[in-house]
């Protein structure tokens, strides 16, 4: 018998003042085996940087109208009025403009299904098997894909790259700073918990049904998710047992070593789900064996349970109005985001697209308007939650980035004006205090390797 690894445990988040160390985003189980994969992520360089007499929507519910905001040393120094800028500060007047945290994208494939959409590119769903946990998304990440590029545009500062749902168990899911990299790990948030994709409904049922194989049936589906938790349950307790010299470790097993590390607390649900009555079944599940659902995703029919996600402290990622186009998408309103958020639940815009992540900020305005129409008054500064700071809560960053207060992670956008309009633009974006997007300066427009030779006639 051999020691076993259990990656990217869920450790405290690096205070990193600016600075780049990485902290162990992962510590070993029991095993004294190096964390596999770690970030190298280093922030670019920046110089302070003093935006004032702007719009502030904070991220958290809060504007502060004629507001100004000091990035330094890669953080946000200070939020308020007629600060005074350090010595050698840029100061950029942006009256008339909006500034906002970095939007993060709780579920997106770019990557993982990158541009140009060819075959050869098509490498976000293990469909080989139900349970396919051992995979990494992070593994099919290809970092030129020129989508990441189109996103920053649109004022995407992080995103989740998860598998695809054609499985019960998908595999784990990354959490990306959106810069450029040599290698998908030169991009890891860093200290970020993984994800574990799930998947119910209509998908896994399709597709393995499909090939003569369980599941076939939701209540198939159901007896899965059962069944790979005992297992992991049995593996859990195996390694413990060890650990008291009570017995052999087992041999190291990737898939179980994932589901273990939901048992333990370490990895997050992501649970792609549409219809409420299945939700309440996931949450019945887990209730069972002793985990938590992070976030449902593609949760049309969140608006009928809530309550109940609020009660499980469990967020829902949704669309603005994208439903219908299978039956467990049918029953869709576009007043869901902002009937979960008034339920006191944890509502969060999501793309899962690589056009709609370039729009986030319409999307959650179109949301905005359904409920102001159904007379329940959402404002600016509540609707930027959705976009910010729940989708930081769900990726469990939320100590580090999600809304414009000292200290965190300087990931902010200047907006030419309201960036609930559909006319308004990603003029600035700072990534950790460095101007990663400049509107008007292609010299911070970055270009995928890719592009450049598509670019010059190389690859058509």
């Amino acid at each position: 018998m051999r020691p076993v690894l259990l990656g990217m445990a869920l450790v405290g988040l690096a205070a990193c003042g600016g600075g780049a160390e990485e902290a162990p985003a992962s510590e070993p189980l029991h095993s004294t085996t190096v964390t596999p994969f770690p970030s190298t992520y280093q922030p670019m360089p920046s110089e302070p940087t003093l935006i004032r007499n702007a719009t502030l929507l904070i991220g958290n519910g809060e504007r502060l109208d004629g507001g100004d905001i000091l990035l330094s040393d890669g953080r946000i120094a200070a939020v308020g009025k007629n600060i005074e800028a350090p010595a050698g500060a840029v100061i950029m007047d942006a009256d008339g403009a909006f500034v906002t945290p970095g939007i993060i994208d709780v579920h997106s494939h770019l990557g993982d299904y990158a541009s140009p959409g060819v075959d050869a590119h098509s490498d976000g769903n293990e469909m080989t098997s139900p349970n396919t946990a051992e995979v990494w998304a992070e593994h099919s990440v290809w970092p030129q894909d020129p989508g990441f590029n189109t996103a920053l545009a649109g004022g995407v500062t992080s995103l989740q790259v998860l598998p695809g749902s054609a499985n019960l168990f998908g595999g784990r899911g990354v959490t990306l700073k959106n810069v450029r990299g040599r290698s998908v790990m030169d991009m890891k948030f860093p200290g970020a918990p993984h994800g574990l994709k799930m998947a119910c409904g209509e998908n896994p049922k399709r597709v393995y049904g499909g090939k003569g194989t369980a599941p076939s049936t939701r209540m198939g589906n159901v007896a899965g998710y059962r069944a790979a938790w005992i297992e992991a349950e049995q593996y859990l307790a195996e390694i413990e047992a060890a650990e008291r010299g009570e017995g052999d470790m087992p041999d190291r097993d990737l898939k179980l070593e994932t589901l273990a590390g939901v048992l333990k607390g370490e990895i997050i649900i992501h649970n792609h789900c549409y219809r409420a009555d299945e939700m309440l079944v996931m949450l019945d599940i887990a209730r069972e064996f002793g985990y938590q659902v992070g976030t449902f995703h593609h949760a049309v029919e969140a608006y009928k349970i809530g309550d109940k996600l609020a009660e499980a402290g469990t967020c829902a990622a949704m669309w603005a109005d994208w439903w219908g186009f299978k039956m467990e998408a049918f029953d869709g309103v576009r007043e869901n985001l902002p009937l979960v958020d008034a339920a006191g639940a944890c509502a969060i815009v999501h793309s899962d697209s690589a056009i709609g992540i370039q729009r986030l900020n319409q999307e959650a305005a179109k949301a905005m308007a359904a409920a102001n129409k159904a007379g329940m008054s959402v404002t600016p500064e509540q609707a930027m939650r959705w976009l910010t700071l729940n989708p930081a809560k769900s990726l469990g960053v939320a100590e580090q980035t999600g809304s414009l207060e000292a200290g965190k992670m300087a990931d902010v956008v200047i907006w030419q004006g309201n960036p609930f309009s559909v006319y308004a633009k990603a003029e600035k974006v700072y990534i950790d205090g460095a101007l990663a997007w400049d509107l008007d300066d292609p010299a911070h427009q970055p270009v995928s390797d890719f592009k450049l030779g598509a670019d010059a006639g190389g690859a058509k």
